[in-house]
């Protein structure tokens, strides 16, 4: 068995899901893990999850440590100069989400990843959740026929009041950009994972909690290159339901030549074939880590890349269409129009 020197770079809250799925896949070693301003906190990660060393600079780290894989947990402005650092001394990265702050960062990421000899991996772990991999299976199944629509209702019910988001993430309060860009990026990954590319938005955002900077409600409809029209429709003050609304963060609905689909927020999968009554699908999934096992099942997937050369999804190279699908949501939104994707294609090319 091959074994992956891992070093890792964060301590925030969604870092522990990385750590503690890192500690389930044995052919990875945890070698080092570098912090930017809290040792202790990192001492006290690194004594959870069993990392042999510490580091108060991730550059030096990675030259001391040489590893086979980075995997970056810091907030969205050091990934780039983190990612630039790791592919300069031929380390495969992962790379936390949001990519970049800007457009411009993210699109030099992809730039230095495909002049590198190296994968850059974006950790986006919701198309890894189990039934978004199910419902994937069902559409390529070919029984459903056709798919005319597919929509979202990101219903997590968790940004309510002043203290919304303080208790695990703060800085979700001071993002200029927020209910696309750091949570709707997720379903736009996921609908492109499911039904094909994007190929024009139309959006209405809002802001309804005050005491947040960015927008945290509204509506976005998708073209797609097939058949099929999508909508997101947001709400981080709604719920949806379920006994823990963060488990599915919302609804999931698909209308098909042959049936629909259905998700609900206890991660349950119901078909229904045309003519028929609605039935529950059986699948298997595991209610530990996050969402179904998500960060888990990526984790894996990468190592299983890096170890017996499995094919490779998220790559930076095809994330960063996720990336100029939420830059023409934010335009469409601020003029009030519906964008055609081939507009940014051509804005580049001036």
């Amino acid at each position: 068995m091959r074994r992956i020197r891992l070093a890792t770079i964060g301590t925030g809250f969604f870092g522990r899901y990385h750590y503690e799925a890192w500690n389930r896949i044995p052919e990875v070693e945890l070698v080092g893990l570098a912090y930017a301003r809290n040792r202790e906190r990192a001492e006290t990660f690194a004594a959870e999850y069993g990392v042999a060393a510490t580091f108060g600079d991730a550059e030096a780290m990675m030259d001391a440590l040489k590893p086979d894989l980075v995997d970056i947990i810091s907030p969205p402005e050091t990934h780039l100069p983190l990612v630039e650092a790791a592919l300069r001394r031929g380390i495969p990265a992962i790379t936390q989400k949001p990519l970049a702050p800007t457009l411009p960062d993210a699109l030099r990421m992809v730039e230095i990843a495909r002049a590198g000899p190296v994968p850059v991996v974006v950790h986006e772990n919701w198309r890894f959740k189990p039934w978004f991999r199910e419902i994937r299976r069902l559409i390529e199944g070919g029984s459903l026929g056709a798919v005319y629509n597919i929509a979202f209702r990101m219903r997590p019910g968790d940004g309510q009041g002043p203290a919304a988001y303080l208790d695990r993430q703060p800085y979700f309060q001071q993002m200029p950009r927020f209910l696309i860009h750091e949570t709707g990026i997720h379903m736009i990954d996921v609908f492109r994972f499911l039904v094909g590319e994007i190929t024009g938005v139309s959006a209405r955002l809002r802001r309804l909690n005050p005491a947040i900077a960015g927008e945290d409600a509204g509506y976005v409809i998708f073209d797609f290159a097939g058949p099929t029209a999508g909508l997101l429709d947001g709400n981080r003050l709604a719920d949806c339901g379920a006994r823990n609304p963060r488990l599915t963060m919302g609804e999931f609905a698909l209308d098909a030549e042959h049936g629909a689909v259905r998700l609900d927020g206890e991660g349950r999968i119901f078909v229904r074939r045309r003519g028929e009554e609605e039935r529950q699908h059986p699948y298997e999934w595991h209610d530990r880590g996050y969402a179904g096992d998500a960060v888990y099942a990526l984790q894996r997937h990468v190592i299983d890349h890096l170890t017996r050369g499995a094919p490779l999804e998220n790559r930076v190279e095809d994330y960063i269409r996720n990336v100029m699908v939420e830059e023409e949501v934010y335009r469409s939104a601020s003029e009030r129009r519906h964008i055609a994707m081939d507009e940014i294609e051509r804005r580049q090319a001036a």
